[in-house]
């Protein structure tokens, strides 16, 4: 059985497309990209983008320990409404990811239960303590494609160190959650004006600043290769940018409601506002979106972290930390990047698949013949509005309820399967 994805403006970062093609798939590959081909099935993608299957390199399904939350397959239900075929799970579930056994498991439900590609990220110490390391090449052998300690940092420079220096030797990346913690006792939004203005105790800059710095120094001490977690701050993106400068091999994402939100979004004291790092001030969700156009920031990820409604309807200062946002962020960098101008389509979607992929040299992110059949189409000009009571996550706390955005995911497919089709 083939399908042909007809009429479409296909988008190709890893070949620089972007025309008016067909794509036709056989199989559990895409067969031809051309003119005027012909399948056993059509799907008409006039006006519509057609792309590789979007990649999140940072999400938390909360499978084992918290399935309330969310499972590997409500999650990946999440990722395939909002375009996403392949996500890395990060390894901060109860009880973590720390050893081969865990990665398996989460391979095995992921093939039990995911509608999409599910890559295992592993923790970088044991427990996520902080102390001793993992059997890294352990656990790279039985599937894990990256290391880290995300939900904290690794406060001993010695012990980061040694993670750098042995996750570089196995091949794997380590991702670096940066937080001072000593620096984040009791906070619960950003440290500035709004945060004395509400009464609520505030996060400083410098506590992600201090470990960007840190982090980056032990990377250019070990020549080592490291990528930044949901950057922030301006002066920590400057930080980074001055590193890149250096050669240090570095590479950065943030989240979508880092350039779309400030810290004045707390004032409602809505918990749905707060996350870690927390929202930040206008100069730096200006450097953000300065740095996603020069190219400092390299990808997009959403840093979903789903809470159940009982969780988050509590006062501010004791709620989780995190929002959910699979099934929002494509929507969101159209209408908060694409749309002002702040980059083109083209570099959008290079963004969320391309980018990230190669971040971890995962072998998705690309449409090319005789390749995987990861499809993603979107009509980046139709509006809705945001209603999570419709999403397929089971959690419910994103801060856009209600927003009107632009660009509507109509087709995910994932290895020449339909696992969404809008309507």
């Amino acid at each position: 059985m083939s399908l042909v994805i007809k009429n479409g403006h296909v988008i190709d970062p890893a070949t620089g497309l972007s025309a008016k093609r067909d794509v036709l798939i056989e199989g559990s590959k895409i067969a031809r990209i051309g003119n005027r081909l012909a399948g056993d099935k059509a799907f008409d993608a006039k006006g519509c983008v057609v792309c590789p299957g979007l990649v999140d390199i940072h999400v938390h399904f909360r499978e084992p320990g918290q399935e309330s939350k969310e499972t590997i397959a409500s999650g990946s239900r999440a990722a395939a409404h909002g375009g996403f075929t392949s996500v890395v799970p990060m390894p901060n579930t109860d009880p973590p990811i720390d050893n081969a056994g865990m990665v398996e498991f989460v391979i095995r439900r992921a093939r039990e239960t995911a509608c999409i590609k599910i890559w295992p990220s592993a923790c970088a110490t044991k427990g996520r303590a902080g102390k001793e390391m993992t059997e890294m090449a352990e656990l790279r052998d039985v599937g894990a494609v990256a290391v880290t300690d995300d939900g904290s940092d690794i406060a001993s420079s010695w012990v980061a160190r040694r993670v750098l220096e042995y996750a570089d030797m196995c091949g794997l990346t380590y991702l670096a959650h940066c937080e001072d913690a000593s620096l984040v006792e009791g906070g619960a939004m950003n440290e500035g004006f709004i945060s004395t203005k509400l009464g609520l105790p505030g996060m400083p800059k410098a506590m992600e600043e201090i470990m960007i710095d840190r982090n980056l120094r032990l990377a250019a001490l070990t020549g080592a290769k490291i990528h930044i977690q949901h950057v922030t701050s301006a002066e920590g993106i400057e930080i980074i940018r001055r590193a890149k400068a250096r050669g240090v091999r570095v590479t950065c994402e943030t989240a979508p409601h880092y350039w779309m939100l400030t810290d004045e979004a707390v004032t409602t004291f809505s918990t749905n506002a707060k996350m870690n790092p927390p929202l930040r001030e206008a100069e730096d969700v200006a450097a953000v979106r300065a740095a996603i156009a020069d190219g400092t920031i390299d990808c997009i990820a959403t840093d979903h972290a789903p809470h159940t409604v009982t969780e988050k309807d509590v006062e501010f200062q004791i709620a989780p930390f995190g929002i959910i946002g699979l099934e929002t962020s494509l929507a969101l960098v159209i209408t908060g990047l694409v749309g002002p101008g702040v980059v083109s389509l083209e570099r959008a979607v290079a963004l969320m698949t391309r980018a990230p992929a190669s971040i971890l040299n995962l072998p998705v992110g690309a449409l090319r013949e005789g390749g995987p059949a990861d499809v993603t189409v979107f009509d980046p000009k139709a509006e809705w509005t945001v209603d999570p009571e419709d999403f397929a996550s089971l959690s419910r706390n994103t801060p856009f309820t209600g927003c009107g955005l632009h660009g509507v995911v109509l087709l995910t497919v994932c290895d020449g399967r339909i696992v969404y089709k809008r309507g």
